[in-house]
């Protein structure tokens, strides 16, 4: 298959820049299994679920992964913070006007960064304080690079699921981002029961699919967790997996056995599904991993069908945008 299959048009004007007033105040296109479409909203989600559903949550939490610094030069740096691995050292992309070299050193705010060295695209760092402090008090929301404002206090709020609770991820599971706790308590007095699983969501998400033909794209390693509790509903109800990122750690972990570990699967046509029946999800970028994800998952010329209807109907697009409920 060839990338540019999995394009369509877009009007800029549709990039939703700013979340909806409320976070149930989205709009909700529902794609049948038959190919039909009905526009409904997200808080009319509790009246499509009943007690044959489990709801499966990603409960990751975006870290504040992007720090301002300085070469001992004085040139300035920015430095993503892509994965921690213990309490002063991680994984980070480093945007400087040269790359740094091993042994050189970053002032950010707060910490010194010492550069231990290159893997792959990321370079192991070590700082000079314990890392989540300093994020979390310095560092900034690793908004996606088609939201055009600076990160402000209300990102800091509504690019979080209510429900996040593992820190590690540095983009935010955006099908969850449409829901508040009032929300999730009908959902559960319509029957259904909702269950979670972590997986971090890296830098790989913003990341643009660099060859031609699908099958020669490669993801990035994301970590993920399912509690055994979790795992032993999943053959019990009808699975909605609410974003990509649940589908893929729930697909992964049918496929090789193992609850926790990481997860390089990449969902495009021709995937079979083995645990997930109903996908919640966002609306995603022309000829991005996720866009031949969901058309895999709806079948690709219903899903193409589905975006154009959308584009029509002027639903708001990407992370802060709209949603649609899937059958798959």
């Amino acid at each position: 298959m060839r990338v540019s299959e999995f394009d369509y048009p877009l009007p800029a004007e549709l990039i939703a820049q700013h979340p909806a007033v409320q976070r149930t105040a989205s709009r909700l296109l529902h794609l049948r299994s038959d190919g039909g479409i009905e526009d409904l909203r997200f808080a009319d989600l509790p009246r499509l679920v009943d007690d044959r559903d489990l709801l499966v949550v990603n409960d990751t939490r975006v870290i504040k992964a992007r720090l301002a610094g300085r070469k001992a030069s004085g040139g300035q740096v920015e430095v993503f913070v892509e994965r921690l691995l213990g309490a002063r050292e991680a994984l980070a992309l480093i945007r400087a006007s040269h790359p740094p070299p091993a042994g050189s050193e970053i002032v950010v705010d707060g910490a010194r960064v010492s550069v231990q060295g290159r893997e792959g695209e990321l370079y192991r760092v070590r700082f000079s304080r314990d890392i989540a402090p300093v994020l979390e008090r310095h560092g900034a929301v690793p908004l996606p690079p088609y939201i055009r404002h600076a990160p402000r206090d209300e990102d800091a709020e509504r690019y979080q699921t209510v429900y996040a609770n593992a820190p590690g991820a540095v983009a935010a599971p955006t099908a969850g981002l449409h829901f508040d706790r009032d929300l999730l308590g009908k959902v559960e007095a319509a029957g259904a029961r909702v269950a979670r699983i972590t997986l971090h969501v890296g830098f790989g998400t913003f990341q643009p699919v660099r060859v031609d033909e699908v099958e020669a794209h490669r993801m990035h390693a994301e970590r993920y967790a399912i509690p055994e509790e979790t795992r032993s509903l999943l053959n019990e109800r009808r699975v909605l997996a609410v974003g990509t990122t649940t589908l893929r750690a729930l697909e992964t972990c049918a496929l090789t056995g193992e609850r926790e570990g990481e997860t390089e699967l990449f969902v495009y046509p021709g995937f079979q599904f083995q645990v997930v029946d109903r996908l919640l999800t966002n609306f995603h970028l022309p000829k991005s991993t996720l866009l031949m994800l969901v058309c895999a998952f709806a079948g690709k010329e219903k899903l193409l069908a589905a975006y154009r209807h959308a584009v029509e109907e002027r639903y708001r697009f990407f992370s802060y945008g709209d949603a649609m409920l899937i059958e798959r």
